[in-house]
């Protein structure tokens, strides 16, 4: 009979609502979830005549749930601390491997495996683009976050150096300034490399580079040498190296910006030091200069260093992955790679907070954090549930009395069918 089921369309959609709203609340702890409502349409109608004017006299079949549909509004960030940690802020999703099948998730409580390996809490592989020493190719294929964990990291001999100084304009001639700066050969030892100037004349110093004695099998250094020439405001501008002649300093061609300095014959088996002096800063100008103040070296840069142990590692607002090592050095290790699909409603939920695309999604498009409309990473923190309890204790109200309404159809019903029985007898 279509009275009790019309009622109990309404009871099994209820049900629906009701377990969908008990689903969002026992999710309100979980990391980056998403909450749901159930939304209703009406059933087919059957005609059952018309009226005078011609109007259809139909009756309604009850009601069924037409969807469900997900909120994947923003939640809220809550900073946890942990390196692990990594919140989502913005629209996309993670890459994560699970057995070799692509699926995608907002949830960012990673943790790292016995092998360094990324993954998240059911063990799934974080996926990301690679990095080459220290450079990350966002062109290669996807392949899992790896973070060396108890890994070295090898020495790299100093190739360039450079010394911000000034040499004091009043000097007399004969007087003479060291400057020191600390280089690191093959193996990762480091060198103390003594830049001595000697004023010869007015606006002309020497200069001499040479390392310890003790730091050569011979058991001597031979320096690199060569002289300075100032002009009348303190620039640097012309270098003479021993043997040659003088260069002008600048970038134009045939100026001189570097001085080869090499050292062979190292006591620790490392192999030959070759580094460039450089003689120019980032914006072009001379970093050593000759004014009426006392001779000081006020900075000094080389890009060499020792070798180092592995300590932590962050992950950028653009999901690049950097290791740190007791060298103080840091070394990219990888980028997390993000993805979005055309329609999120689409997508098919997993469990474990993992999505899957469908037909109707449409295929997944991957690239970094803060382009193509993605979000941006936020490490150190997590992404909260999105469920909103007071919105869910109302809407519970009104399933529970959808609920009861129906159920009282099917009791009104039952008592008018036995009436009728009743009748009979």
């Amino acid at each position: 009979m279509a009275s009790f089921f019309i009622p109990l369309t309404g009871l099994e959609a209820d049900s629906t609502s009701l377990n969908t709203i008990a689903n969002d609340l026992a999710n309100m702890s979980t990391t980056a979830f998403k909450g749901q409502s159930a939304n209703f349409s009406d059933l087919f109608y059957q005609q059952i005549g018309s009226a005078g004017s011609g109007d259809p006299l139909q009756v309604g079949a009850g009601t069924q749930v037409a969807s469900i549909s997900t909120d994947f509004t923003q939640g809220s960030i809550n900073s946890t601390g942990s390196s692990t940690d990594v919140a989502l802020n913005g629209n996309g999703f993670f890459v994560v491997n699970n057995g070799g099948v692509s699926e995608y998730t907002r949830a960012g409580n990673f943790s790292l495996d016995s092998s360094g390996s990324l993954i998240t809490q059911s063990g799934q592989s974080v996926m990301g683009y690679p990095a080459v020493n220290g450079v990350v190719n966002t062109n290669s294929p996807l392949t899992p976050i790896s973070i060396p964990v108890g890994q070295v990291e090898p020495p790299n001999a100093t190739t360039t150096m450079a010394m911000t100084a000034n040499l004091n304009a009043t000097s007399a001639a004969g007087t003479t300034f060291p400057g020191q700066v600390t280089v690191y050969d093959s193996l990762g030892v480091s060198h103390v490399a003594t830049v001595t100037y000697t004023q010869t004349s007015t606006n002309t110093w020497g200069y001499s580079v040479a390392l310890p004695a003790s730091d050569f099998t011979s058991g001597t250094s031979t320096p690199v040498t060569g002289t300075m020439t100032f002009d009348a405001s303190g620039n640097l501008t012309t270098v003479t190296p021993t043997g040659g002649a003088a260069q002008t300093v600048g970038t134009a061609v045939g100026d001189i910006s570097q001085i080869p300095v090499a050292f062979t014959g190292l006591a620790d088996g490392a192999s030959n030091l070759n580094m460039q002096w450089n003689l120019l800063g980032t914006s072009g100008t001379p970093t050593i200069s000759q004014v009426a103040a006392s001779s000081a070296v006020s900075a000094t840069t080389q890009n060499g260093y020792e070798s180092g142990q592995y300590q932590s590692f962050t992950i950028g607002s653009d999901g690049t992955v950097s290791a740190t090592f007791s060298n103080g050095q840091q070394m990219a290790v990888g980028q997390v790679a993000l993805a979005n699909v055309t329609n999120v409603q689409g997508l098919r939920m997993l469990g474990d907070g993992n999505y899957a695309t469908t037909m109707a999604s449409g295929a997944a498009s991957v690239g970094t954090s803060g382009t193509a409309g993605l979000g941006t990473l936020q490490d150190g923190a997590l992404e909260e549930s999105n469920v909103n309890i007071s919105a869910e204790f109302s809407n519970l109200i009104i399933a529970q009395r959808a609920f009861e309404a129906n159920s009282k159809a099917v009791t009104t019903f039952d008592t008018v069918t036995q009436e009728t029985i009743n009748m009979i007898h």
